[in-house]
């Protein structure tokens, strides 16, 4: 029995979620739409719009690192929600935002936006030896 056609190599059949013809499932949500971003994303957006809202006045900034961490490392009686570093050699200035303390505090998202910025003012208000009235002329306002 000779077959002019070679048999064919074992291919896996590709996988497929098509229950009850509905056809392929995809993402709830495409990446453009606010949806489809994490927590985390969302909560590193916040902390971007408000160094960039203060880089503007301060341009030293730049060489800051902002570093947004979901809980502070050492166990502390009060939970800070920043802390900030600075400068040393070989080693740029860093201020950190803490993602859960600050999002405990809050209800909405506007009240984390709020919280997020004077934490930030307050950090690099630490950093510069300034006050944060100084830093952002608006802090404590809104």
């Amino acid at each position: 029995m000779d077959s002019s056609v070679p048999p064919h190599p074992f291919e896996p059949r590709p996988r497929r979620r098509d229950r009850h013809g509905r056809g392929m499932r995809g993402p709830v949500a495409p990446p453009q739409v606010p949806l489809s971003a994490s927590r985390g994303e969302t909560f590193r957006d916040l902390v971007q719009d408000s160094v960039e809202r203060l880089e503007r006045r301060w341009p030293q900034l730049a060489e800051v690192d902002f570093v947004v961490l979901d809980v502070p490392s050492t166990p502390e009686e009060i939970v800070p929600l920043g802390s900030s570093v600075s400068a040393e050699k070989g080693r740029p200035a860093q201020i950190v935002v803490y993602r859960r303390p600050v999002e405990i505090r809050t209800k909405s998202r506007d009240e984390r936006a709020l919280l997020v910025h004077e934490v930030v003012v307050e950090q690099v208000a630490e950093l510069l030896g300034l006050a944060p009235e100084s830093v952002d002329p608006r802090y404590g306002q809104d």
